[in-house]
C-alpha cells in the first residue's frame, strides 16, 4: 500500500512538473508572438491582413464651396480614417467634392490622383478636370487628398506605411459612403441625394495603384476607371522611379533594403492579389506615355482576363495625361460609368 501510494505521488509530481512547464513554455511562445508583431507592425497592411479589417463608417461633413461653374460646384469635404488599421484613434482627411447644380439622386466616383509633389499640391489636383466633366453628365465625385495634403492629418514618418495608408483612407471613405447623405442633406436639404448603391472608383497613375489595391481587398464590385496606372509588382513599381530622384535612389534602396530585411514584400504587393478583384475595369493608356509603359497595361490586361476578370482596354495617341486625346478618354470613361450606373 505504501508503495501504491509513493508511485501515485511520483507520478502526481511529476504531471505538475509538465504542466508547469508546458505553461512556462506557452507564456513564452505568447510573449514572442506578440513581441514579434509589435516588432513588425506593417504586418497590419498586408493585404491578407487588411482583407479581414473592419473600416468604420465616418460622417462626410461638407465645408465651405471650393468653386463653381454653369452645371456643378465644388466643396471642401472632410472624413476621418483609423490613424492605424483597426485602431480607435482617428485622423481627419479633406478632399474635394464636385456635386451636379441640377436636384437629383446621383451615382458616386471616388477620384484617386496620381503623385503630386506636397509644395505644389492644391484640392483638385490631378482629378479635378475629369470632375468636373463627371458631374456634368450626372456623378457626384470626392477626391480625398490623403493624409498629409490639403488640410489632413500628418501622415506616417515611415515611408512604407504612409504609402499603405492611402489604401485604408479610401477604404474608410467607401465604407463612409452609405451615410453621406447625413452630410448632403446639411448643406442642400434634400435636393441633392447621392445612391450608395451606385459606386465607382476613378484612378489614374499611382492612384490607379491605389485602386487596385482597393479592389482586391475589398472585393467589391465598384466599376472602375484606370488611367496610366502603376501596375506592376511592389517594390518594383517604386524603383522603376528612383531615378528621379536627386540621389538616384539612393535613399529609397536603403529604406526597401530595411523593409525586405524585416518583411515579405510579395505580401504588400498588388499584383499577387489580381484574383480578388471581382470589379469591372476600363484601362485607358496613352501610347507615348513615358510615365508609365503601354506595356504595363497591355500586361494588366491580359492579367485581369487571365483571373476571369472583365476588363476592357483603351490605347491613345497621349501622354501620360491622355493629351492630345483627353477628351476622347474621357468621353470613354463617361460611358463607361453610364453602362453600370445610368442604363438600369
Amino acid at each position: 500500500m505504501k508503495k501504491m501510494c509513493a508511485i501515485i505521488f511520483v507520478l502526481i509530481a511529476l504531471a505538475l512538473l509538465y504542466y508547469i512547464d508546458f505553461s512556462k513554455n506557452r507564456c513564452i511562445s505568447l510573449s514572442s508572438t506578440s513581441q514579434q508583431q509589435k516588432a513588425k507592425p506593417l504586418l497590419a497592411y498586408a493585404f491578407e491582413n487588411l482583407r479581414k479589417t473592419m473600416f468604420p463608417k465616418s460622417k462626410i461633413v461638407l465645408d465651405r464651396s471650393y468653386s463653381e461653374n454653369a452645371s456643378s460646384t465644388s466643396q471642401i469635404f472632410y472624413f476621418k480614417t483609423p490613424r492605424k488599421p483597426g485602431s480607435g484613434e482617428m485622423d481627419t482627411v479633406s478632399g474635394l467634392m464636385n456635386i451636379p447644380k441640377k436636384p437629383g439622386i446621383y451615382p458616386v466616383i471616388v477620384m484617386l490622383r496620381g503623385f503630386v509633389p506636397d509644395n505644389i499640391y492644391a484640392p483638385g489636383v490631378g482629378t479635378q478636370h475629369v470632375a468636373e466633366t463627371l458631374a456634368q453628365n450626372g456623378y457626384i465625385t470626392l477626391a480625398p487628398d490623403f493624409l498629409g495634403f490639403g488640410e489632413s492629418s500628418l501622415t506616417s514618418s515611415d515611408s512604407f506605411e504612409a504609402r499603405f495608408q492611402t489604401y485604408t483612407t479610401v477604404l474608410s471613405l467607401l465604407s463612409s459612403l452609405s451615410i453621406l447623405n447625413e452630410g448632403l442633406e446639411a448643406s442642400y436639404s434634400g435636393s441633392i441625394t447621392a445612391d450608395a448603391n451606385k459606386v465607382g472608383i476613378w484612378g489614374h497613375s499611382n492612384g490607379g495603384h491605389i485602386a487596385l489595391s482597393v479592389l482586391a481587398i475589398s472585393g467589391k464590385h465598384y466599376p472602375t476607371v484606370l488611367w496610366a496606372p502603376v501596375s506592376k509588382s511592389f517594390p518594383y513599381s517604386i524603383l522603376y522611379y528612383s531615378d528621379d530622384a536627386d540621389d538616384h535612389g539612393k535613399a529609397l534602396r536603403t529604406v526597401l533594403a530595411n523593409f525586405e530585411r524585416d518583411y515579405n514584400a510579395d505580401l504588400f504587393s498588388t499584383l499577387n492579389y489580381y484574383s480578388w478583384i471581382k470589379a469591372p475595369i476600363s484601362i485607358h493608356q496613352g501610347a507615348q506615355d513615358e510615365a508609365v509603359p503601354e506595356k504595363w497595361s497591355q500586361d494588366l490586361e491580359s492579367q485581369l482576363k487571365n483571373e476571369d476578370g472583365d476588363v476592357e482596354y483603351h490605347s491613345y495617341l497621349g501622354d501620360h495625361n491622355m493629351v492630345p486625346s483627353w477628351n476622347d478618354a474621357v468621353a470613354n470613361s463617361v460611358i463607361f460609368f453610364n453602362k453600370y450606373f445610368t442604363s438600369k
